[in-house]
């Protein structure tokens, strides 16, 4: 759904993005040994650090994602933002700040692949909230719930409207947060 209110042209990009960030959360799922996971890790680290001429044939993912053009490459980035969430628990909350902050650096570089640099760092800023929210849901260690829960009050709440681009984002946040289907719809109409 949150992908059906970003402009038709993104829509590809958002697809992308979100298929990437799942594939990287359930190499960390489906492997009980770090070692492994940091393997495959690697692998996709130094694929989409090259140029997407260069990547290998056969991946239907990485097909997907050679639209970003250029900026795929900082899509490697998101590979190490999931490997600082290997490791014993309690993770530290620079593990979950590492993650958050991949994810917004590919949501700017999400818009700058849609030719809308001048919204990178609104990009940047609510993919950080969102990832934060995100991670905050999904764990179960009371501990590090609330380190992660400490470090989104640190953020700056957003003011205004989701541009039409960055209303994907906006939507997983309100459902990360606890909203539910009026309010993520709403978002997708009109913004917030």
């Amino acid at each position: 759904m949150a992908i059906s209110h970003a402009p038709a042209t993104a829509r590809p990009l958002w697809t992308g993005f979100f298929a990437l960030d799942r594939r990287f959360a359930h190499i960390l799922a489906s492997n009980r040994e770090p070692m492994l996971a940091q393997m495959r890790l690697a692998w996709w680290r130094e694929t989409l650090g090259t140029p997407v001429g260069r990547w290998p044939a056969g991946e239907p993912l990485l097909a997907a994602l050679s639209i970003w053009g250029d900026q795929a490459q900082r899509l490697s980035g998101l590979a190490d933002g999931w490997e600082a969430m290997l490791g014993e628990a309690p993770l530290e909350p620079a593990a979950f700040a590492a993650l958050a902050g991949a994810r917004g650096d590919a949501l700017a570089a999400l818009v700058r692949a849609a030719d809308k640099d001048t919204l990178a760092a609104e990009a940047a800023a609510r993919g950080y909230a969102w990832a934060l929210r995100d991670i905050a849901a999904h764990l179960s260690d009371p501990v590090e719930q609330g380190r992660a829960s400490a470090l989104l009050r640190t953020v700056d709440p957003l003011r205004g409207a989701a541009p039409r681009i960055l209303r994907p984002v906006a939507i997983a946040d309100a459902l990360a947060s606890g909203g539910g289907f009026t309010s993520a719809l709403r978002i997708g109409l009109i913004g917030r």
